[in-house]
Formats: structure tokens, sequence, C-alpha cells
């Protein structure tokens, strides 16, 4: 079983949550409370993701972060790659020095194989398909006019 970092996957999720709300600039505090992560994780994730440039932020009272594209532009294994690091389920397709079997796995010529299936169907994956119906979230003062925010 291929297991991706508890980061990586709270990174998705905060990700594919912005992606329901592309036009509410949304602070670290807001996403914790509705996504219902720790906020100190979802501080750590947006600064991650904004220093790969899928999210971007602006500082002070109104500030808050944004996807820098549309959602159906930003696959998945951009966020992944973003926290985790290249896709690599075992050393042999790591850029790591070879595992002492090297010379003798009989498996190690398939696991380059596996790796870019693998890749090639994360990649085919955006933001946008791994939200509800590809759904959007409406700010309440749009869901009901007569609310202030």
């Amino acid at each position: 079983m291929i297991i991706l970092s508890k980061l990586a996957d709270y990174g998705v999720i905060v990700a594919t949550h912005m992606a329901m709300v592309p036009e509410r600039q949304m602070t670290a505090a807001a996403l914790a409370a509705e996504t219902r992560l720790p906020r100190a994780t979802v501080a750590k994730v947006l600064k991650t993701l904004a220093h790969a440039g899928i999210v971007t932020g602006t500082r002070g009272a109104t500030g808050g972060y944004r996807l820098t594209r549309p959602a159906s532009e930003i696959a998945l294994t951009d966020v992944i790659g973003a926290i985790d690091g290249i896709l690599a389920p075992t050393q042999c397709t790591s850029h790591q020095p070879d595992c002492a079997r090297a010379e003798f796995c009989s498996t190690k010529p398939h696991w380059q194989r596996i790796n870019r299936v693998v890749g090639a169907a994360l990649s085919a994956v955006t933001l946008a398909e791994l939200t509800p119906f590809g759904a959007t979230i409406q700010p309440a003062a749009e869901q009901h006019p007569s609310v202030r925010p």
C-alpha cells in the first residue's frame, strides 16, 4: 500500500476546500474551522503550498489565502509533491543510492514503471474533480442576501 504523509493528506483536504470557494480569500483559522483540522497544521500546509506557488497569501486584516490558478489546473500531484516531494513508493524509484539488494533484486526493473503509472493516475486528477460533483460553495452573503458579512 502506498501511503501519503498525513500532512500531504491534509494538504489535499485544504486545497480541495479552497477549490470549492475559489473567489473567497480564506484565513488559516477559517480553513481550520471549516475543514476541522488543527489550526497549526493548516498554517503549515498553507505555508508549504504558498512556497510551491499553489496558493497565494495576502497579509493584513482582510488577508488570507486563495488558489493561484483554477482548481481544474491543479493536479493532485502538485499538492502532494509540494508537501511530500517526489512520489517514490520504493527506494528504487527515488533518486537515492541503490539499496544493498539492487544487484539481484528481481522487482527493481518494474518499480519505475509502477511509479510512472501511479504518478500518471494522480496527475490526471485535479482539485476540481475532488470537489463534491464539482461543487463550489458560495460565501454566506451570497447564499442569503439578507445576511451581511
